[in-house]
């Protein structure tokens, strides 16, 4: 059918579908991202970190969202060019790099973050799981969703940073349970931030409100709509992405049947009383009913992501980049995929013998002696060949646009783990979900690699390290 011809054409992640030239050469990261801030409120003309790289070394120090880069090895931003700023941070000689970053819990914090470099040739596990994502979109996927927010900031001049303690306005006892289950998601969240509760004298108060009910002008759904796909959203609570019965926000208002806001504004009791500092508004176009304590609980976490460094004022789009996977700590050459390009140190494949320059023959029943071209192609074709063995219900759209992924039948788990066990699946890299059932039934999850070492052959049995990497961004 028509979707599965779409799937055919999937535009593929393998990083290594080309050569690489160049085999002495390196690529370093130091495990986070950033931008330069444009925000007269938060690190104006600084770098302002956007996202942590789950198991780098900023993670490990105690990096966080929205720090601000002060100074790299000693120096002052505010005294380097913006074009200086990627070299500095990547130093050619230097192992470690020394900032000092600054956030709403302290105005100087100075951290080590180790550079970690790989050689140019080689791919990690982490990158071959996006690769092969179709083995196993329960647990690896990446994927965009808008939120209806709106989010406006005072026109003054003024640094959020010198506000470091928050309380809450009077509650409506009316709705005293509802409220107060939204301001524990915020306090929760502010906390995370560095900030502290201060019930009595506090620099700024956090105002909610919020409005659900029926739509008066309700007309019924949009019957000439076709194929038309549920909304996801990320909830940290379940840290997954979940459907809800909410309308796009292309859709016209008659079309739902209930509506709904929640919003809280910031507001200064330091300097100016009563100034609005922070805002964020969220109006939604419901399909049937929900519960506002539901909706807070799930995107009060999404909004407070945009303080202190507010990015859009309307619309806010995230990224979703979710990953489980086997980890060996095995790094293999891109142009000759059966040789070890290198080990990570401290990894199950370093402890159980494996070295750089060492030839994989086989990873349990399946052969390692093919290019990646014929992987590739493979791949194609088991995600063609597999189609009638995924669930239509979980149909989503990935950050590639491709609008047919779906999760696996889970009554026909044997069937897929059968076809990936087929010597034409050409499927060695299905070890990195042999956790999940529909790739290894029996549920034991060892890999065993035959190993070439010059003219010695052996067998090496690995208990990888389950990983779980999420990270969740404003676009």
């Amino acid at each position: 059918m028509i979707k599965r011809i779409i799937l055919f054409s999937l535009s593929l992640l393998l990083i290594f579908s080309g050569k690489i030239n160049g085999q002495n050469s390196t690529v370093c990261r130091l495990g986070f991202t950033y931008e330069i801030s444009q925000s007269v409120n938060w690190g104006n003309g600084k770098p302002v970190i956007t996202g942590i790289y789950p198991y780098s070394s900023a993670e490990q120090v105690g990096l966080k969202l929205h720090d601000i880069i002060e100074t790299i090895d000693g120096m002052a931003v505010s005294d380097i060019k913006k074009e200086d700023i990627p070299g500095l941070l990547n130093p050619a000689g230097k192992n470690e790099v020394t900032l000092t970053v600054s956030n709403l819990e302290t105005v100087s914090k100075e951290v080590i973050v180790k550079k970690e470099c790989k050689r140019r040739d080689a791919i990690t596990e982490d990158q071959l799981a996006s690769a092969f994502a179709m083995y196993s979109l329960e647990t690896t996927s990446e994927r965009l969703f808008v939120c209806p927010f709106k989010t406006t900031t005072t026109n003054d001049s003024i640094d959020f940073i010198i506000y470091k303690t928050f309380g809450f306005t009077p509650i409506d006892e009316n709705n005293r349970k509802l409220e107060e289950k939204i301001n524990g998601y915020i306090e929760k969240e502010f906390r995370k931030k560095g900030l502290a509760y201060n019930a009595t004298e506090p620099d700024m108060l956090i105002q909610t409100f919020y409005y659900l009910d029926k739509n008066p002008n309700y007309t019924g759904p949009n019957k000439v709509v076709v194929n038309k796909q549920p909304v996801y959203r990320y909830d940290f609570t379940l840290n997954k992405m979940e459907k809800f019965p909410f309308l796009h926000n292309t859709a016209a208002e008659a079309e739902a049947q209930y509506l709904l806001q929640l919003g809280f504004r910031i507001i200064d009791q330091k300097f100016r009383h009563g100034r609005i500092l922070w805002e964020c508004e969220a109006n939604e176009m419901l399909e049937s009913a929900f519960r506002l304590e539901n909706y807070a609980q799930t995107h009060i976490p999404l909004m407070c992501m945009q303080y202190p460094y507010a990015k859009y004022s309307r619309n806010v789009q995230y990224q979703v980049s979710h990953k489980v996977y086997n980890y060996t700590g095995i790094n293999y050459d891109i142009n000759r995929l059966e040789l070890v390009s290198g080990v990570d140190p401290n990894s199950p494949a370093y402890a159980a013998g494996i070295r750089a320059r060492d030839i994989i023959e086989k990873i349990d029943n399946h052969a390692l002696n093919r290019s990646a071209e014929e992987y590739t192609a493979a791949y194609k074709q088991f995600i063609t060949n597999t189609m009638p063995y995924r669930d239509g219900k979980t149909v989503f759209t990935d950050t590639n646009g491709f609008a047919y992924c779906m999760y696996w039948d889970k009554f026909k788990y044997t069937q897929v783990a059968d076809i990936l066990q087929n010597p034409k699946s050409m499927a060695p890299f299905s070890y990195l979900y042999k956790f999940a059932s529909y790739v290894n039934p029996s549920g034991t999850n060892t890999c065993t690699f035959q190993i070439k070492r010059g003219k010695e052959k052996s067998e090496v049995v690995i208990r990888p390290t389950v990983h779980t990497e999420v990270m969740v961004e404003i676009k």
